[in-house]
């Protein structure tokens, strides 16, 4: 087993410019135990757990940290309350642990307890079917560290959510979950796999795969920012690509033991002030549930559950399904959304395992993993909330190919970084902003995005002042914060920085295009930008938008993925999968 050299641990797990070089070499030089290629939530997930268990680890994404399913998910930690209904107990009970671990010991400072009103509508039937569900979640679980079920009258649950309309309910039972930025989440997660030793590297996509005989033994990558490649050489490698599985699979050249199906969900964003609710809420439809879910200064309402046969870089919403999103809603509103409401739209896709069922909806969110080869391990399926169950089977099913015994899986007790320290931080709150001169709620938001890590966040600003003003376009996000991005969590375009680091495309109704020549200024100076290459930046984000806005008009997901397609790729020497 190759032994990890303690010396290259980053104090904090940055991945900065010349981090990024280091790791370049590192992969072209080094003999690693394992390569995990995919950088969404499982693959971070599955290389913390291995450099955390002392293997030698390195991790490669062809685009940025969470660029696909895992910045574009209903950005909750949930124990899955819909899945009793599928009797999916052991799913339930596992995520509700997962939930239990952030809340209060993994990403307390990530990780927040949320609410939601379940509105009653039957009389009869429907209170004591649902108080039972709700006492079976709280049982295994749900009930730790947040408040259990509350039965409300229908005059409570009005006075909670004042917006919805009088008869769309005859009571409600409020229940709590928990919720985070999930690109955030994730790239933390890469951050604390690289303070451990891991090589974590976004924007370097596997080409092909190394075999020795009838072995895989490692990947060909390309850096997709310079077009430079090089072999990576490992005892095995994971396939942690998710809806990338079955593409990654036969560039392997091996026979997938399972297939992955691609679901589109898509949730609009809306500012706070439409609905006027103290409570998030959740929903039944014909076909699934509704979420109605608090978000700083907006709601979130999702999600859609369909087949997604397109392009899997850039799933694309249509107006069908915003249209459907809004008539939800609104069947429950006093005053219904209009378009002109929406902030934000985004779609993402789940990587569910194909079976039977023609429904998306009814096709269970367990994960499978599998040796599909000598030195090849792919893991797929699942939810957001168990990645770090996710991680350690697959790290698990590779070790037959490693050599000598491995460490079994410590995650549950590894804090991410920004945790240690993260409450008491929290009390001090009000002199960390009277030191640095900013309103004490800038701070409570800063501690909530970085943790213990603002420290590092703001030093950057001890010598440049003005980098503690807001973005210009975006108030509710700091210049420093961009700055930070390139240099410590591996920003390296615009795009990164507004649609994952900060999520100023989702909340804003510009989409980020106002901040956009502002942004890309402040990454220069880190990222080595000239004028020309800021220029392009600016550009390409901006017709990124434009095609997104553009696609949202059209009627059907053909339509709609012809138009978001027609979008420049920021990364140049990136090469799509052929299906």
């Amino acid at each position: 087993m190759a032994t990890r050299n303690p010396s290259r641990t980053s104090a904090t797990g940055r991945l900065g410019p010349e981090d990024r070089e280091r790791s370049w070499r590192r992969l072209g030089e080094e003999t690693f135990d394992l390569v995990i290629v995919g950088g969404g939530v499982v693959g971070v997930g599955a290389a913390l757990d291995a450099a955390t268990r002392g293997l030698k680890v390195a991790l490669v994404e062809a685009r940025d940290l969470a660029s696909g399913t895992s910045s574009r998910s209903s950005k909750l930690f949930h124990g899955g309350l819909r899945y009793l209904e599928q009797l999916e107990f052991g799913l339930v009970r596992e995520a509700l642990r997962e939930r239990e671990l952030m809340l209060t010991k993994i990403a307390p400072h990530l990780v927040k307890p949320v609410s939601f009103l379940y509105p009653l509508t039957n009389r009869v039937w429907e209170r004591p079917y649902t108080a039972a569900g709700l006492l079976m979640y709280d049982t295994m679980g749900g009930a730790r560290s947040v408040p259990g079920q509350k039965h409300l009258s229908r005059s409570g649950a009005l006075r909670l959510a004042p917006s919805l309309k009088q008869d769309a309910l005859i009571g409600g039972i409020r229940y709590f979950d928990a919720q985070a930025d999930d690109a955030r989440h994730t790239m933390m997660v890469g951050r604390t796999a690289a303070h451990y030793g891991a090589v974590v590297r976004p924007s370097t996509q596997v080409i092909d795969f190394l075999h020795e005989s009838d072995r895989v033994s490692g990947v060909r990558v390309r850096d997709v920012e310079d077009g430079r490649e090089t072999d990576v050489r490992a005892h095995a490698v994971i396939n942690a690509t998710g809806v990338w599985t079955d593409e990654l699979q036969r560039l392997s050249g091996s026979r997938g033991r399972f297939r992955v199906r691609a679901s589109k969900g898509v949730h609009i964003v809306v500012p706070r002030d439409r609905i006027v609710s103290e409570t998030g809420l959740i929903l039944r439809t014909e076909k699934s549930v509704l979420f109605v879910i608090p978000w700083r200064n907006h709601w979130i309402i999702g999600t859609t559950d369909t087949d997604w046969n397109l392009d899997l870089s850039h799933p694309a919403a249509t107006k069908a399904d915003i249209d459907y999103l809004l008539a939800q809603v609104n069947s429950v509103l006093a005053t219904p959304l209009a378009h002109e409401d929406i902030e934000g739209v985004y779609a993402g896709l789940r990587p569910l395992l194909a079976g039977e069922s023609e429904s998306t909806s009814k096709l269970s969110r367990e994960h499978a993993v599998a040796r599909v080869a000598p030195g090849l391990v792919a893991i797929a399926g699942g939810k957001y909330t168990t990645y770090r169950v996710m991680g350690a089977d697959a790290v698990n099913a590779a070790s037959v190919d490693l050599p000598g015994r491995i460490q079994p899986s410590i995650t549950d007790k590894v804090p991410l970084v920004g945790a240690d320290g993260y409450h008491a931080l929290v009390n001090q709150a009000d002199h960390l902003a009277a030191e640095h001169g900013l309103h004490p709620y800038r701070v409570r938001h800063l501690l909530d995005r970085y943790g213990s890590l603002v420290h590092e966040v703001l030093a950057l600003a001890a010598d440049s002042p003005e980098l503690l003003k807001p973005i210009p376009g975006s108030p509710d996000y700091l210049q420093v914060e961009v700055v930070y991005a390139a240099s410590h969590e591996g920003a390296l375009h615009l795009e990164d920085v507004l649609t994952r680091r900060t999520r100023i495309s989702i909340e804003y109704p510009h989409r980020g295009v106002e901040s956009a020549e502002a942004v890309a200024g402040l990454m220069a100076g880190v990222l080595g930008w000239d004028e020309a290459a800021i220029a392009r930046e600016v550009e390409v984000y901006t017709a990124r938008v434009e095609a997104e806005r553009a696609s949202q008009d059209e009627p059907s997901d053909q339509a709609a993925d012809a138009v978001r397609a027609a979008a420049p790729e920021v990364r140049p020497e990136l090469v799509e999968p052929v299906s």
